[in-house]
């Protein structure tokens, strides 16, 4: 007899003795008890931040997204795309992407050349948890942030035992995303290894509506009318691979340590503007992208006290290529731009937690980055064939030392102050102190006020300073005050769950950094924006469940944001003065809504972006603006149980209503189009138990 026949065999017997209690116990008499108030405490550390955490099954909902599409559709953050398999960088309350600080396990991914992050780099099936900072928030994760901060994460496997899930996609523009994560976990240790692998040809068709429109004739020739021309989109194919690997153990005398090491080669094509006439052969632009990032860490929890410390590596290499033929036939390419980049960068970081009592909450923490950086531009003379090559070769350090303390003299009230100070190479920016506030107004609907205020730095960036030609040593650290204040409350029910939020800010930014055309034929960046940012920021979420079978989740944001240029005249000419900033939308707006009825479940997401202005002038005259839009997304899955495995499948609709949009100007996105994934996950028989 196996042990799971023996296992079942007494189960059987269990229940039979059970089932005559249970019948006698209906005639006993009925027990009337009092009624449990669950209550939940706000926890120190949150006192008076504005944040938004994703959900996690959000994360996982498909392996085409990105990190991007997580943030469009569940924060306020606007990302700036440039297509399907192309760079999309995030703005938070009206502020330029390298404002938007962001960690992965500690350790920062902003380009210490850029300043920024691509997102569109960052799948979301490779991130467990996601959490976005809003304003003065961002000061407790790292300085630099003046939009704010998102922190990304990975953990353990939840699974005891042995584990395997794989997923297979296809989808329209002969897209294939493959994904594949095994792991292994015990009450000490837990190892996973994630694999993702997604490739397109990513040329889909799209109505040019930057080029001149082309003569509509009759059976006998004749001009009947025009209209505008059918293009593709060529040479966007891309084939982004990525390697996770996390080992985690936990031994006997409280101590945690982990390790993960996550690999991603990518090869991306870019395709032309959509109002570039010349032939598909006659170009060709590429990026070429490795990049290793590896973090050890350590905690140790002791009582009300917590320590922790990490330490990390990151080595990208990045080539771009722009090659030309000007025969037009597409057989004699000639590179004329070869830029490689090579980043080196070490890491460390400590922290401490202590609980003097549950009124009093100290943290600090100090981190260190050291970044080596080359950047070499190599350009080909046509005339002689002889080529120049430019650029620079630079090391910098950087640390940023952080303290608070957090203090709730009653259960209403909470306040904290914290400072942050940075030094990058042999400069210092002022110390940034923050404060928060936040009070329980009411029980009833656990209606709670935040504020803050801060003030807070931004460093130049290395190709700001020595770029060549144009960069600039004598840049001053961009700085900015903001101010947020907002009401929360927080619903529950046996059936309902129901919050919404609605906060206010407002920012003020000067030596704001901007590249300018010179006379010389070069850019360069200088301290000439005075930004005024100011806005308010609505979500709201419901989740009820009817039965067992039933169940919906819907949710929504709205943001109204005005990111005005206050600086002084550049020019005589300069009509930038009072408007507001390129590709910053006063007004957008997200909803999902799920619906989950047994093993079925059909999700539709919708967003939208009001008008985006291309140039500073917001003058129509000299280039057209990114018109607005609605967009709507469909999906429908369908999760089978089996003994041997669980099976899902699922059919996303994407661009439901086959809507003709831009997100960047000349770069047309997709229309209506289609994937389609199965996801496959063995149930393994646990030897222990006896059973799968």
């Amino acid at each position: 007899m196996t042990i799971a026949s023996t296992i079942r065999t007494l189960l059987a017997a269990a229940l039979a003795a059970l089932l005559p209690a249970a019948a006698a116990a209906q005639h006993s008499e009925t027990i009337d008890i009092e009624g449990v108030e669950i209550v939940g405490h706000r926890p120190l550390k949150q006192i008076g931040i504005q944040s938004t955490k994703m959900d996690s099954l959000v994360l996982k909902e498909s392996i085409s997204l990105s990190v991007a599409d997580i943030l469009t559709q569940n924060t306020p953050v606007f990302i700036k795309s440039y297509g399907r398999g192309s760079m999309a960088t995030a703005s938070m309350r009206g502020t330029a992407p390298s404002h938007t600080k962001v960690t992965w396990n500690g350790m920062s991914l902003n380009s210490p050349m850029l300043g920024m992050v691509d997102f569109s780099y960052i799948p979301a099936y490779l991130v467990d948890d996601a959490e976005l900072y809003h304003g003065a928030g961002s000061v407790g994760v790292s300085g630099g942030g003046l939009g704010g901060a998102v922190t990304l994460s990975t953990r353990p496997a939840d699974e005891h035992g042995l584990s395997l899930r794989y997923v297979q996609g296809i989808g329209s523009f002969s897209t294939y995303d493959e994904f594949l994560r095994a792991s292994y976990g015990n009450d000490r240790w837990k190892a996973s290894t994630r694999i993702l692998y997604s490739s397109s040809d990513n040329d889909f068709r799209y109505t040019n509506y930057h080029k001149i429109k082309q003569p509509v004739y009759d059976a006998e020739g004749n001009v009947v009318g025009s209209r505008y021309v059918e293009d593709r989109n060529r040479s966007a194919d891309f084939a982004d691979f990525h390697i996770l690997q996390e080992a985690y153990h936990n031994t006997r005398s409280g101590h945690r340590i982990g390790l993960a090491a996550w690999y991603m080669s990518s090869h991306r094509g870019i395709p032309k503007i959509s109002a570039d006439y010349r032939d598909d052969s006659s170009t060709r632009t590429r990026q070429n992208e490795n990049t290793l990032r590896a973090v050890v860490s350590w905690e140790k929890i002791s009582g009300s006290f917590k320590a922790g410390a990490r330490a990390g590596y990151t080595y990208t290499d990045m080539l771009y290529t722009y090659s030309y033929d000007l025969t037009g036939t597409g057989e004699q390419m000639r590179e004329g731009i070869h830029s490689q980049s090579y980043v080196n960068s070490l890491f460390a970081k400590a922290d401490i937690e202590y609980a003097l009592s549950d009124k009093w909450l100290f943290t600090a923490d100090i981190a260190l980055n050291q970044h080596f950086v080359q950047s070499i531009d190599r350009s080909v003379i046509v005339q002689d064939g002889s080529s120049a090559v430019i650029g620079y070769k630079e090391a910098r350090a950087e640390v940023s030392a952080y303290a608070s303390i957090r203090y709730k003299p009653t259960e209403r009230i909470g306040l904290a102050a914290c400072v942050r100070d940075d030094m990058y190479g042999d400069s210092f920016t002022p110390p940034v102190p923050a404060l928060y506030v936040d009070a329980l107004l009411s029980k009833r609907g656990e209606l709670t006020l935040k504020g803050s205020v801060t003030r807070n730095y931004r460093y130049p960036t290395l190709n700001d300073l020595y770029f060549m030609p144009g960069g600039n040593p004598d840049l001053r650290p961009e700085k900015g005050i903001s101010y947020d204040a907002g009401l929360s409350t927080h619903v529950r029910r046996q059936r309902l769950d129901f919050s919404a939020a609605a906060t206010w800010f407002d920012s003020y930014i000067d030596d704001w950094i901007l590249w300018r055309a010179t006379p010389k034929g070069f850019w360069t960046p200088l301290n000439i924006k005075q930004v005024h940012s100011y806005g308010i920021e609505l979500r709201a979420s419901l989740s009820v469940t009817w039965s067992q079978d039933w169940s919906l989740k819907a949710s929504g944001l709205y943001t109204v944001t005005h990111a005005v240029n206050h600086g002084d005249p550049v020019s005589v000419n300069d009509a930038s003065i009072g408007k507001q900033l390129p590709y910053i939308p006063v007004y957008s707006a997200s909803a999902t809504v799920r619906l989950d009825w047994r093993k079925w479940s059909i999700v539709y997401k919708w967003n939208h972006y009001s008008e985006r202005h291309t140039t500073s002038s917001n003058d129509l005259r000299i280039s057209d603006s990114v018109q607005p839009y609605y967009m709507s997304d469909l999906s429908l899955e369908r999760r089978i149980a089996t003994r041997p495995l669980d099976l899902s499948l699922r059919f996303d609709i994407r661009n439901l209503l086959d809507e003709e949009y831009e997100t960047v100007l000349s770069h047309p996105m997709p229309r209506m189009n289609f994937g389609f994934y199965i996801g496959i996950t063995p149930k393994f028989r646990n030897a222990a138990a006896g059973r799968y």
